[in-house]
């Protein structure tokens, strides 16, 4: 399929709210394989539609580590139907914001619904580290990105350091 190109800060379109996906056709399904080869090359562990443009809510991640298979999930119109109690603290990063690491506070268990590949609704539980992911990802869907859960001093940091980025790159 293809490799597309990811929007970084400060792009409008990385604060918008997806559409649902009506069906799961053709169309949907070469997204998603764009999706996972975008992914793959960039490379990373979770990438949303938004995040290339396309606002749809899809998301796609793979927490399969070096030397494993390529453990793919694609995850349509997903939503999350439950969060835990328990916190947990993680460094995250975002192909959005490239080479920027933050730790961010979120629930360590959440329950996910959604339609897969096939059209068939799933319900997923998931902990640790896939529901960090599953967190960050559904938030992309949402207009909402990692660095909105920084203290507003870091936030304005990093949107000030983008913003100058993109100015020089037009200038």
């Amino acid at each position: 399929m293809a490799v597309r190109p990811i929007l970084i800060i400060p792009d409008a379109r990385l604060r918008a709210v997806a559409d649902p996906i009506i069906e799961v056709d053709d169309e949907i399904k070469a997204l998603a394989k764009d999706m996972l080869d975008t992914m793959y090359d960039a490379p990373g562990i979770g990438l949303a539609a938004p995040q290339i443009g396309v606002m749809k809510r899809i998301v796609v991640m793979d927490l399969a580590g070096e030397g494993e298979p390529p453990a793919p999930l694609v995850m349509i119109n997903p939503e999350i139907t439950h969060f835990g109690e328990q916190m947990q603290v993680t460094e995250e990063g975002c192909l959005s914001i490239p080479e920027l690491y933050y730790e961010v506070e979120r629930p360590n268990d959440v329950t996910v619904k959604y339609t897969d590949l096939e059209g068939k609704e799933v319900t997923k539980e998931a902990e640790g580290k896939l529901a960090v992911c599953i967190q960050h990802e559904l938030d992309h869907l949402d207009g909402v990105l990692y660095i909105d859960y920084l203290s507003r001093l870091k936030r304005d940091r990093v949107i000030k350091k983008f913003d100058k980025a993109a100015k020089r790159a037009a200038g």
